[in-house]
């Protein structure tokens, strides 16, 4: 692809270069050759860019580089038009539709004609597979499920009875959509009773999940993942919880049960929600924080249990010098009680 049809799909602007420049793929500073494009989107890998040998280089507007010799192109987000180049060099491949001789189908299901089914997939009663559907080696649909449009499910998933996935949504390997959710009554005696869990798991269109996750159903009505919600993998979203629309939640977070997590909220990793808590739109944890109470709209919280991230940055740096504040303190005891 010449460089020209590159920056115009990608909403770049060429600063320096010949628009004529065959691009053949992308990669990264350090490892980019002269057909490659690569791009700097954080300022301390600016030092990559003198050394790289990419044929081309996506910059930010106000982005300061000392290279003559490689193309300069110039976008409001080099990692946004980064990305787009990918996908250009990196499409998702053709749908290709068949039914694998050995998936087993329930007569009832009803599977629109142009899905790909793959060896293994078992596919309940009365489940419903939309149009542009993969399902990849080992699936299994419970009974009654529902599958949206051009959606990707990979091997080894499990969709239990009653869960809805919307449009184009990605499922990674070995994840469990609608297990049952954590729930348990104590006995006179001290046993545990399992609490019936009859709800299920709605996830909206544009979802990704990652590898390994568990999203439980509710024990009444719906566990509910909102339109373009990403999830990592290795992620447990407890029974009767709501995750927003445009979250990122990353590997090892857990969510108690019913947690309401808002608009494009960011959970880092290792993050833990105590149950019945609400997170405000934008609102960001850092890595390993422990929420005990709701948190509002757009606050940044650290810690366990998490508070406001500057303080515990100042936090933080004071407790590194506790071992030097108690020796100076015990210096001034002897000098104080000496006297």
């Amino acid at each position: 692809m010449k460089l020209e049809q590159l920056a115009s799909a990608v909403d770049a602007v060429i600063e320096r270069g010949s628009p004529e420049i065959e691009i053949t793929s992308t990669a990264g500073l350090d490892l980019a050759g002269p057909g490659d494009i690569s791009f700097l989107a954080n300022p301390k890998y600016t030092p990559q860019v003198a050394a790289t040998r990419a044929g081309a280089v996506i910059l930010s507007e106000d982005a300061v580089v000392d290279r003559d010799d490689i193309a300069i192109l110039r976008a409001k987000d080099p990692y946004v038009a980064y990305t787009l180049a990918m996908r250009l060099f990196f499409p998702v491949p053709a749908l290709k539709p068949f039914v694998h001789p050995t998936a087993v189908i329930d007569d009832t299901a009803a599977v629109a004609g142009d899905v790909e089914i793959h060896a293994g997939v078992v596919v309940g009663a009365n489940c419903s597979i939309a149009s542009g559907v993969r399902l990849l080696p080992n699936v299994t649909l419970y009974n009654d499920v529902i599958i949206g449009e051009g959606t990707v499910i990979h091997s080894g998933v499990a969709v239990r009875e009653n869960c809805e996935i919307g449009r184009n949504c990605i499922i990674h390997n070995n994840s469990t959509i609608g297990c049952d959710g954590f729930g348990y009554a104590r006995e006179a005696d001290k046993s545990w009773l399992k609490i019936p869990q009859t709800g299920r798991v709605v996830i909206e269109d544009d979802v990704e999940i990652g590898a390994n996750t568990a999203i439980d159903k509710a024990s009444v009505g719906e566990t509910r993942i909102k339109r373009g919600a990403k999830i990592d993998n290795l992620v447990q979203i407890g029974h009767s919880c709501t995750v927003d629309e445009d979250a990122l939640i990353c590997s090892q977070t857990g969510l108690a049960g019913s947690s309401v997590i808002g608009k494009r909220v960011i959970l880092t990793g290792q993050v833990g929600i105590a149950g019945h808590l609400k997170i405000g739109d934008d609102a960001v944890l850092t890595a390993k924080s422990g929420i005990s109470h709701d948190v509002e709209p757009g606050k940044m919280m650290s810690g366990i249990p998490a508070f406001d991230n500057r303080d515990w940055l100042r936090s933080t740096a004071a407790f590194r010098k506790l071992g030097d504040m108690a020796g100076r303190l015990r210096k001034l005891e002897k000098k104080v009680f000496s006297d």
